[in-house]
């Protein structure tokens, strides 16, 4: 029986996986849904990143977990992917949804060349928190508006120094048993270092037609691919 850990994106709590875990659980597979510290009902613990890291290295080897399939969304493909290192034979393989990676020394702002200046003055205008998107910034992603409220009205600042240190990577990612899941709303193409690490023989690219949260807007199709990893990982 395969053990799925699955963790949300910036902003998101285990709750955001609601409508992806029925059909994880009705193929027979266990389900561990996680929140990462200072977010949702785990609010005010103070973290970085590689507090998250931990969370999830914790969280596996709490409940004796093997045959993990390690699921990260958006920005938690980074503390998803330094985690998958260091869970050793628990781990199956590991799907990066629509994710950011980790590179070795670089953060989750990093990635974001235009974008960094932006979400450091709104981190530190916040205090030490990244707020959550507005409904504006959902728009065009596959959402309906019922989707939307439900997941902003769930939403949590995010915080802020989890995307602003850098990663530690013990050896290269690529090395590890991943599929990428590209959102095509969001993205048409693969982002270099994703496209860097697909030529690795070890990682599998899936697409999705629909936007940057698909556990919100095709919860059934994302639980396929999921599944479809559990298989590889067998």
């Amino acid at each position: 029986m395969t053990q799925f850990v699955l963790v949300a994106g910036a902003w998101f709590g285990a709750w955001a996986w609601r409508d992806v875990v029925p059909h994880l659980r009705a193929a027979g597979h266990g389900v561990h849904p996680l929140t990462l510290s200072g977010l949702a009902e785990k609010q005010g613990a103070a973290a970085g990143q590689q507090t998250h890291v931990q969370d999830v290295v914790d969280e596996v080897e709490r409940l004796g977990l093997r045959d993990v399939v390690l699921v990260g969304h958006s920005y938690s493909g980074i503390p998803v992917g330094q985690a998958a290192e260091r869970l050793g034979d628990r781990l199956a393989h590991v799907v990066f949804v629509d994710s950011d990676v980790p590179a070795d020394g670089e953060s989750f702002v990093s990635g974001w060349p235009a974008g960094r200046a932006g979400v450091e003055a709104s981190i530190a205008a916040h205090g030490g928190l990244w707020p959550p998107p507005a409904p504006a910034d959902c728009a065009g992603q596959g959402l309906g508006d019922e989707q939307i409220a439900r997941m902003l009205d769930g939403a949590t600042p995010h915080p802020g120094a989890t995307l602003t240190e850098p990663a530690v990577l013990d050896r290269p990612l690529g090395l590890l048993p991943a599929t990428y899941v590209m959102c095509l709303l969001d993205r048409p193409e693969p982002s270099p270092a994703v496209a860097a690490l697909l030529t690795s023989g070890r990682w599998e690219l899936v697409t999705l037609e629909t936007g940057h949260w698909p556990m919100f807007s095709q919860p059934r199709e994302l639980a396929g691919v999921l599944l479809d990893a559990a298989g590889k990982g067998a």
